[in-house]
């Protein structure tokens, strides 16, 4: 969950509506130099900081502004990022659905800095304006889980899922709400989709070794932990898959 929250890309849709934005005859053709600011505030935040604010300040319009909130996102600063991305959507000249994702990005941003009630709220705007986006109703589920109401996150998750039927992570979310409400065999057929969507999905196999060990299947689980770990060494998941390792480790002494 803490993965999606925290990678989304400048994609092509993302380029183009901001560089469409209103600027100076001089700087309307800036898709180029936006696609580049986003990839570096994914590398380098801080020199993209620098870079982003110089170019908004000499009429890069809102593709320098979304570039700044990036920037600011990747240094940390999560508040000011939600903030930036929320008055740029209310001020962007765009069509509903880039508004919405715009919104999706500030939801992101407050759940990251520990604000799960501002997230949920954003989201709502932002579903308003586009009500069965998959990515925004995944992001709130993700929140919704984050605030324990694992059967509201499960609602929305099932319209990802009528949507969206092949995405893998929304089977896994949904496993996991359910396995956290104590529907076990309903969270093993979701974790079982997911895996034969993608056999190598790495939240996936996490979740089904928690499951395996709830129903003392030791070597299952470890075996599905460990493949977490050759498809990942280091980041989030890595970290969970070590520590049921290591917990499971312990208590067998």
């Amino acid at each position: 969950m803490i993965r999606r929250l925290a990678a989304f890309a400048a994609s092509t849709v993302l380029a183009t509506a901001l560089a469409a934005a209103p600027a100076p005859a001089a700087e309307i053709d800036n898709a180029a130099q936006y696609r580049a600011c986003m990839a570096l505030a994914a590398q380098d935040p801080e020199q993209a900081l620098e870079k982003a604010m110089a170019w908004r300040d000499l009429g890069g319009g809102d593709a320098a502004r979304h570039c700044v909130a990036k920037a600011l996102m990747g240094l940390g600063q999560y508040d000011e990022a939600a903030r930036r991305f929320e008055v740029l959507a209310q001020d962007i000249k765009a069509e509903p659905a880039f508004k919405a994702r715009i919104l999706g990005h500030a939801a992101q941003a407050w759940l990251m800095g520990g604000s799960p009630q501002r997230a949920r709220g954003v989201l709502a705007a932002a579903l308003r304006l586009e009500p069965d986006d998959a990515d925004l109703l995944v992001d709130r589920a993700v929140v919704l889980g984050t605030l324990g109401k694992y059967r509201d996150a499960i609602d929305d998750l099932d319209r990802a899922i009528a949507g969206a039927p092949t995405r893998a992570e929304a089977f896994v979310f949904r496993a996991g709400a359910r396995r956290l409400l104590g529907d076990l065999v309903g969270a093993e057929a979701d974790v079982r989709r997911a895996l034969t969507l993608d056999a190598n999905h790495p939240d996936g196999l996490l979740e089904r070794g928690i499951i395996r060990r709830l129903r003392g299947d030791d070597v299952g689980a470890r075996r599905d932990w460990l493949r977490v770990l050759d498809l990942e060494a280091n980041g989030p998941i890595a970290d969970a898959a070590r520590a049921n390792i290591e917990k499971m480790d312990v208590k067998a002494r």
